[in-house]
């Protein structure tokens, strides 16, 4: 195996390793007193919906629903946890009812054609045998699956619910597992769409609206949310919103080094964003002091807000890569109102995380920290992601 391959490899693995051992730090946090076996056992659960999220499996419509299964059962499994369960049961109905119709859309294609095939299918539907009504109904029903596993509004409600009231150790892998399963299906959907100008139509005007919907809705939530987890929850439909705008672009075959990249920066920004959240203060309307976290270990702090910021694009990040690739296949293809409301998002989303720099960080406090230390553990939940950041930034350069 040469060096290129292994960087390769790395790349593509590395990063949910990253995840897996930030969560095993914060589930010695969570169940500190418990034997470390015990205490560890959650992440052979978490081990799949790592592996999920490199988005190097093949997904049919059981492993969608076998995604879904899983995430409810991990929210489901104390029945202590009042939000927890709130989330599991939010999953259940939302994802339930999209999967539902999405397996009566993919059927009623299959019907309609006398194939599973998808590439097949665009062929038989070319032919004009059948009602054209019929199968453009069905072909958004087969995609609502991926849409609303995505995350972007208005199904956004649902990520920042399970980064809100799941534990931190179970919600950055439950959040990108179902939001790489849900750019796997829609990817998996538009297999040779171009082959039917009638269907490339339809699936590109769906795509556009619901990009365009996840940024405008997403940018307007960030300017009024006051809670950390729900505006790293918002933030992270933003990036739902950019994989719809890669697909929607027709980029995902074209250039599926993007793809590999977004999956391997959501698993990092995710899991480092949604474990500073739970340390930061809600937004006030008066200056305060800054958090424990920050007046006690403010590298931890920035090494934390470097992946919140990494979500919003900030440049000098991977993620202002991902955004300005977006930006630059839309303006190729000529999709110019969706570029205008991708920079509204970015400008929201910038702004978002500047306010919660200022919140976390707050005004000078001449009197003594805190004395309560956070756990080294929980710091280093925050560095990993950070430094695991930092090394395709590095590995982006090298690139260039």
């Amino acid at each position: 195996m040469n060096a290129a391959t292994m960087l390769a490899q790395l790349l593509a693995y590395g990063p949910a390793l990253a995840a897996l051992v930030a969560a095993a730090l914060l589930l010695s946090v969570d169940r500190r007193g418990h034997g470390l076996l015990y205490a560890l056992a959650p992440i052979v659960v978490l081990l799949p919906l790592a592996a999920i999220s490199t988005g190097r499996l093949p997904f049919g419509h059981a492993g969608a629903a076998l995604v879904v299964a899983l995430v409810v059962a991990i929210l489901a499994r104390d029945r202590d946890e009042l939000l927890q369960n709130e989330c599991a049961l939010k999953l259940l109905w939302v994802m339930g009812v999209s999967l539902a119709l999405s397996w009566a859309g993919a059927d009623l294609l299959v019907l309609v054609t006398g194939t599973p095939r998808v590439l097949e299918q665009w062929g038989v539907l070319g032919l004009g045998i059948d009602a054209p009504y019929l199968w453009s109904v069905a072909l958004p029903l087969s995609m609502l699956t991926g849409l609303v596993m995505l995350g972007g509004a208005p199904f956004h409600f649902w990520l920042a619910d399970v980064l809100q009231g799941a534990r931190p150790w179970a919600a950055p892998l439950a959040v990108v597992a179902l939001q790489t399963t849900g750019a796997a299906w829609i990817g998996a959907r538009m297999e040779g769409v171009e082959m039917l100008p009638t269907a490339n139509a339809i699936s590109i005007g769906l795509l556009g609206v619901c990009a365009g919907i996840a940024w405008l809705a997403g940018a307007a939530t960030l300017l009024v949310q006051r809670r950390p987890e729900r505006r790293v929850g918002t933030l992270v439909s933003l990036q739902g919103g950019l994989a719809l705008g890669m697909l929607l672009a027709g980029r995902r075959a074209a250039d599926p080094t993007w793809f590999t990249a977004w999956t391997a920066h959501q698993v990092l920004a995710v899991t480092g964003a949604s474990v500073l959240a739970r340390f930061l203060p809600v937004s006030g309307g008066t200056a305060r002091p800054g958090g424990a976290l920050f007046r006690r270990h403010p590298a931890a702090g920035l090494a934390g807000w470097l992946a919140t910021a990494s979500l919003a694009g900030v440049p000098g990040t991977p993620g202002a890569w991902l955004w300005m690739r977006v930006a630059r296949a839309l303006a190729t293809t000529g999709h110019l109102g969706l570029l205008l409301a991708l920079g509204l998002a970015w400008l929201a989303a910038f702004a978002a995380v500047m306010r919660q720099a200022r919140d976390a960080i707050g005004v000078p406090d001449p009197t003594p920290p805190p004395t309560r230390v956070v756990p080294w553990t929980a710091r280093a939940a925050l560095w990993i992601p950070a430094l695991a950041l930092i090394a395709l930034i590095v590995s982006g350069a090298s690139k260039r």
